[in-house]
């Protein structure tokens, strides 16, 4: 009983993504988005495209995501704007910016960066939205529940689009900005420019009821 017992702690111990941070240690605490944040345990994040059915976005490795989303951030508003030609499509490239990232994380908090990086998606992502209806030949805009994927979408596309902005044409790096955001993101700061969308939004949800 004693060997089975240490086998599976070694086992724990051993599920480290790249080596690097324990997954074991991560929780979860929003109950609406347990299901759909996936911290599997992978060696090498990376999925090569292979998850495509519907709604495989929850199969996909919360970190894959944001190197993903790093690639392509989406659209800005109305216009779309490609600000990200030294990253797009480069997975390599954009994982070594997201591992140095973490790295500034954990030397600031102190803590499993990986678990911050969930406490930020967890603080950043809108519960409600503001969609238009057509009613009687005029548009009202009307409160909308968002769904647990669109809330980690918008989770994921402002942390980036906010580090973007802090590191263009200023003195920091992408990868410091990026670290700074999730951070400010996790402890609910009005620097982050996630938190303060999420507010923004929920307050337009709460003036349309």
């Amino acid at each position: 009983m004693e060997e089975q017992i240490q086998e599976q702690t070694e086992k724990k111990e051993e599920q480290k993504i790249f080596d690097l941070y324990d997954i074991n240690e991560v929780i979860v605490k929003d109950a609406g988005l347990k299901k759909v944040i996936n911290i599997d345990y992978r060696l090498v994040v990376k999925s090569h495209g292979r998850i495509r059915e519907r709604f495989g976005k929850s199969n996909v490795n919360i970190i894959e995501r944001l190197v993903n989303m790093i690639a392509v951030p989406g659209h800005r508003g109305k216009k779309h704007k490609v600000v990200t030609n030294w990253a797009t499509g480069k997975y390599n490239t954009n994982m070594k910016m997201v591992l140095e990232a973490f790295k500034i994380i954990q030397e600031k908090t102190k803590k499993n960066p990986i678990q911050v990086y969930v406490e930020a998606i967890e603080k950043g992502s809108p519960r409600d939205e503001v969609t238009m209806i057509q009613y009687g030949g005029a548009r009202y805009p009307q409160a909308v529940d968002c769904s647990p994927h669109r809330r980690i979408s918008l989770a994921l596309r402002n942390i980036v689009h906010g580090a973007q902005d802090k590191s263009f044409n200023k003195k920091k790096s992408f990868v410091q900005t990026l670290a700074e955001e999730i951070i400010a993101t996790a402890n609910e700061s009005g620097d982050s420019v996630a938190f303060t969308k999420k507010n923004e939004l929920e307050k337009q949800a709460d003036a349309a009821r």
